[in-house]
């Protein structure tokens, strides 16, 4: 029977009736479509192996004969363990129950069992996921597990499965033009769907994830591309006159020579800036590759264009420090730089505003304090946002409400693949500094266990008798009862006794702006040796003299924020020191800290941290608005990713892509976000 009628309401399957239904729409299945599209995040694997060769942590299926009585123990609040040995093969092994308490009765000596379950190596022990009394049942060797909750099992829900395509054969259709299907040899959307739920072994499962993977990521670009499209052709930025032989001379006068890298965003951003659609580029790069002076750069073209400029930071510290370098940078060049942030207030914050507002400042500096309603540009051209993650969407969308579509410059310390960038990052065009300025040292990067502190202390009083200054960076503020990780409290007191004959400053987000400022600038002419802090200091803080970092229970921080927090250090002409402090009792732990002694590369580290974390918590969900895929992982998949924006990219600016019958399917979701109201299709 073929059915033509799109979206059926899950009613239809047989065996679905009012309170199933109620139950499946808690798992966000309504119609027939989100039941196909409900995917397994994982199989259990029925094939017999031998246990020699099975991974720890695996999913394994084992056959083998009760050796002992069952043991039953419980604890917290109903809740039991189940205990009994088996021999499977050569193996004698432990068999784990949790929560089934009434199998005691089933599980006799010298009978047979078939158990499937996640398999620990090291203490010989299956925990039991699934079991039978007898030998193996003759059914397919790959069981889909889906993510459930209590009224609806897994068990219930394949046997829906399977009769919903035995009830609606045709159901599924095809999305994917023929010449799609054949440029990759992908099989067609109905076989990927079915093999999805129920793999006959492991290469047709491959091939069903690769086609529904590239779908999935094909929609999702179409959608970006699309509006990325409808945005050039909606929009009419600004086109700044760009007083190039200025900008020349401009660079030419820098402290430093710039890198290839450098010189090649630099021409991408002034021609942004100077073609007549809006500007909307990332430019990413590793901590220290100088991304701040690309910026003074963009400002310097905007401001010498007739326009003003705004730079916006996460933290008041950063600001104030962006505002003193922009000073210094621009003083020989009369460009006026204000700094804005919660601690400027009553005549100095009014004086600051009538300036803005009457042009006098071309450059306004400043935290999200930018973005409050008094603040009024004359002419804005052009807003950097540093470290934009650290916004929200709406906080970076408010700033460019303050001028007619101005040009807008985001920057990044977390650098990653260029096309996973494009992707996060939306609409965005990307520019990336892949290159560190020569003559750097290397900073040295050492992991050791917190015991051997009283070595850590004395190889700082090596560095503090040479004239140089240490960061001490703490998870904490103040001791916590549910978390066991130093606090800088109890750190600043230690080291205060420990370094004696030194000053040991204290930092944390508990401090007014005023005292921040105090402690800061204490740190900066020397007049503090150490500073002890939270990750406040996280970001763009720049002391010369500071050679040494030492961070407690490093483990408990991302790769890309240690990586953040070493980049504080190694900014002078001394050689610098990374101390990560850590047990790391885990594997995960473990392989963290050495990434960070193997490696400087922050493009391989945020890579690496991009698996351990996933790229929800990676670029945080809020900020980035990143889709929520069923199948695909931006990051596992990201060569089928890279291929999908092309072919995206390359669709939405074909006519025939608008017009041709053999893409209805693909436009489909277009049509129903809007996208093509608002598309000139001529």
């Amino acid at each position: 029977m073929t059915v033509t009628v799109k979206h059926l309401p899950i009613t239809e399957v047989k065996g679905v009736g009012v309170r199933l239904a109620e139950e499946l729409e808690r798992l966000g299945i309504v119609t027939l479509d989100e039941l196909f599209a409900y995917y397994p995040y994982r199989y259990d694997d029925y094939e017999l192996r031998d246990l020699a060769e099975v991974q720890d942590q695996e999913h394994v299926t084992v056959v083998g004969k009760i050796q002992s009585e069952p043991v039953l123990s419980f604890y917290g609040k109903k809740k039991s363990r189940l205990t009994v040995r088996v021999l499977s093969g050569r193996y004698l092994i432990t068999v784990i129950f949790f929560n089934q308490s009434y199998l005691k009765r089933n599980l006799k000596l010298g009978e047979t069992v078939t158990v499937t379950g996640k398999w620990d190596r090291n203490r010989a022990m299956l925990t039991s996921t699934d079991f039978h009394v007898g030998s193996p049942y003759q059914e397919a060797q790959w069981a889909p597990v889906y993510p459930v909750k209590s009224g609806v099992s897994v068990k219930r829900l394949r046997m829906l499965i399977k009769q919903a395509f035995t009830q609606f054969p045709d159901y599924v259709q095809e999305n994917l033009p023929l010449n799609l299907l054949k440029a990759y040899k992908l099989i067609g959307r109905k076989e990927a769907v079915r093999t999805i739920h129920f793999p006959s072994e492991k290469n047709s499962l491959h091939q069903a994830r690769r086609r529904l993977v590239y779908e999935e990521f094909l929609i999702y670009q179409l959608k970006l591309q699309a509006y990325k499209r409808v945005k050039r052709q909606s929009t009419k930025g600004l086109s700044i006159s760009l007083d190039k032989e200025a900008i020349g001379l401009f660079i030419d006068r820098l402290p430093y020579a710039m890198t290839k890298a450098q010189d090649r965003v630099i021409s991408e951003i002034l021609k942004d800036m100077a073609d007549a659609a809006p500007m909307n580029r990332l430019l990413q790069g590793d901590v220290g590759s100088g991304k701040t002076i690309v910026a003074a750069v963009a400002l310097y073209g905007a401001v010498t264009g007739g326009y003003q400029g705004a730079l916006m930071a996460p933290t008041e510290i950063l600001a104030e420090q962006h505002a003193e370098n922009l000073q210094t940078l621009f003083a020989p060049f009369s460009i006026s730089v204000g700094l804005l942030t919660g601690a400027v207030r009553g005549k100095k914050r009014k004086e600051l505003l009538e300036q803005l507002a009457e042009g006098k400042i071309h450059i306004l500096v400043g935290t999200h304090a930018l973005i409050q309603p008094e603040v009024h540009f004359l002419k804005l051209g052009l807003v950097v946002t540093d470290e934009q993650h650290r916004f929200g969407v709406q906080q970076r969308g408010e700033l460019r409400l303050k001028g007619k579509e101005p040009d807008i410059l985001y920057m990044t310390a977390t650098p990653i693949p260029r096309t996973l960038a494009l992707s996060v990052f939306g609409d965005m065009d990307v520019s990336t500094i892949d290159e560190l300025p020569g003559g750097r040292k290397e900073i040295k990067t050492y992991w050791v266990q917190e015991n051997v502190m009283d070595r850590v202390i004395e190889f700082m009083k090596k560095e503090l008798n040479q004239g140089r200054q240490a960061y001490v960076i703490c998870p904490l503020i103040e001791e916590s009862e549910q978390l066991d990780v130093q606090n800088a409290l109890d750190v600043h007191a230690y080291l205060s006794h420990a370094l004696s004959g030194y000053n040991v400053a204290l930092m944390h987000g508990k401090l007014s702006s005023e005292e921040k400022d105090e402690v800061m600038d204490a740190f900066k002419r020397r007049q503090a040796h150490v500073l002890v802090s939270t990750t406040v200091i996280e970001v763009g803080v720049n002391v010369p003299n500071a050679s040494l970092m030492v961070i407690y229970d490093a483990d408990r921080f991302g790769l890309s924020q240690l990586h953040q927090l070493r980049g504080r250090v190694g900014r002078g002409n001394y050689q610098s020191y990374c101390i990560l402090l850590a047990d790391a009792k885990s594997e995960t732990s473990r392989e963290k800290m050495r990434m960070m002694t193997e490696t400087t590369d922050g493009f391989k580290l945020s890579a690496y941290d991009l698996k351990l974390r996933g790229p929800g918590d990676f670029f945080g969900k809020k900020q980035s608005g990143l889709p929520s895929f069923k199948l695909a992982d931006m990051v596992h998949d990201y060569r089928t990713l890279a291929v999908a924006r092309d072919d995206a990219a390359r669709l939405v600016q074909d006519p025939q892509f608008w017009h041709d019958d053999v893409y209805a399917r693909l436009r489909d979701p277009l049509i129903a976000s809007g996208l093509t109201d608002s598309l000139h299709l001529d």
